[in-house]
């Protein structure tokens, strides 16, 4: 595949191989620590974990009501209701024939199996008229009904969730072993970049800001380093310093220019794997290894960094952490104009999406879902190149991807839009 966007690249890789080839060079650490259950959410258990205790880890009311033995209420009904003497809601226990005041989640007082609902009695002084026979246990919550004692709650592996750790909590665990997060070296390059108040020619740094937030937010921890210039020994140095973490990512300089030196030193030092892949925006990427460390090449164009970070960087994370690789939420849309993409390349068309066809202009001949579901929202694209335009993936609801082997779609045309920004 050569032409004027190629030239200079030995080959233009498509998306899948180029992921292989990656994540074909890394391993995933093996590498563990204990967290409390505060620092637990989102991490990937190293160990099976079972319930140190039940829950409920005592009889409990399921209801307001009073706490009785059900065979004094055998011969209770409607007109004829069972008299039972109250007890003092202190004494906490239940002789034949008493019945002691109980709330919702209270210990069952000694002697009672089960609880007559508060609806079901009338007290009359200090005794208690019951208008319904009740079951043994009726209204009871068992000692274990939730989680029994030593069950198995999650193998190792799982993913902690909120509600696995309110679990967990309730069952008596409090820390666990967990799976260390991936470690990645954010390297920014480039002679022209500046953290804040930019000369002319100047350019504020935000692509490893942007990245180091990415992984963050996909598992890992990142190292932000300070921007090293265009120069061949501090690009060398900057990568052997980095080279004890699980991955390393550069911005900028990743392409075929003068300055674009970061392939040239990681062939270097150990080996290019791909260099340029066929997507858009973001093509000059390139992917490498060095002393086992995977090395993510990203381009130095907002939107062709933030691209490659979620199609390279992203599973690469995943994988060496251990963590799952869950796909990005989609939902379906009718484009409000038309997108044209290059074939043999994936473009990656960011959208808004907003109100449906029938509240704009008209965005099709065809406004129903095909499923007699309605109209669908429209995707107005706010660009498919311009890889440089970072307001169009900051302002963007998600992106449509064209595949290699179409010219693009069609005003009115049905798609999905993947919520890439999606934190999993």
């Amino acid at each position: 595949m050569s032409d004027l966007h190629t030239s200079g690249f030995k080959d233009v890789t498509r998306i899948a191989p180029a992921r292989e080839r990656l994540l074909s060079v890394a391993a995933p650490h093996d590498r563990t620590e204990r967290v409390s259950l505060t620092n637990a959410d989102g991490r990937v258990l190293a160990e099976s974990i079972a319930a140190r205790r039940a829950v409920p880890h005592y009889p409990r009311a399921a209801m307001d009501g009073y706490a009785v033995r059900a065979q004094d209420t055998f011969e209770a009904g409607e007109r004829d209701p069972e008299i039972l003497r109250r007890r003092d809601v202190e004494e906490r226990s239940v002789a034949p024939g008493e019945a002691c005041r109980v709330h919702t989640g209270s210990e069952l007082p000694e002697g009672a199996d089960s609880v007559v609902m508060i609806e079901r009695v009338e007290e009359v002084g200090d005794d208690l008229e019951v208008f319904g026979a009740l079951a043994e246990g009726a209204n009871v919550a068992p000692v274990g009904e939730d989680v029994a004692k030593d069950q198995d709650l999650f193998a190792a592996g799982h993913r902690l969730r909120p509600s696995d750790l309110g679990l967990l909590k309730s069952t008596g665990v409090n820390d666990l072993e967990v799976g260390e997060r991936p470690t990645v070296g954010v390297i920014p390059t480039g002679e022209e970049l500046v953290q804040a108040d930019p000369e002319p020619g100047e350019v504020i740094e935000t692509n490893g800001l942007t990245v180091s937030g990415y992984v963050k937010r996909w598992g890992g921890r990142a190292r932000y380093r300070n921007v090293v210039t265009d120069d061949r020994e501090a690009l060398r140095a900057a990568l052997q310093r980095d080279l004890t973490k699980d991955i390393v990512v550069t911005t900028g300089g990743s392409s075929v220019g003068e300055r674009d030196l970061i392939p040239e030193v990681v062939e270097d030092l150990g080996e290019v794997l791909v260099h340029g892949v066929a997507l858009r925006p973001g093509h000059p990427v390139a992917l490498g290894v060095v002393e086992e460390t995977p090395i993510v090449m990203l381009p130095g164009y907002p939107v062709a960094c933030i691209v490659n970070a979620v199609q390279f960087l992203r599973p690469l994370l995943k994988h060496v952490g251990g963590l799952p690789l869950e796909e990005h939420p989609t939902r379906e849309a009718r484009l409000a104009r038309k997108i044209e993409s290059e074939p043999g390349y994936a473009t990656f068309a960011r959208v808004q999406v907003n109100g449906t066809d029938a509240e704009g202009e008209d965005a099709g001949t065809d406004r129903s879902d095909g499923e007699g579901n309605g109209d669908l929202p429209r995707a107005t694209p706010t660009r498919s190149s311009g890889s440089g335009v970072l307001s169009s993936v900051a302002l963007a609801d998600g992106w449509v991807t064209v595949p290699e082997e179409r010219e693009g779609f069609a005003e009115g045309e049905r798609v999905t839009v993947e919520n890439w920004e999606y934190s999993a």
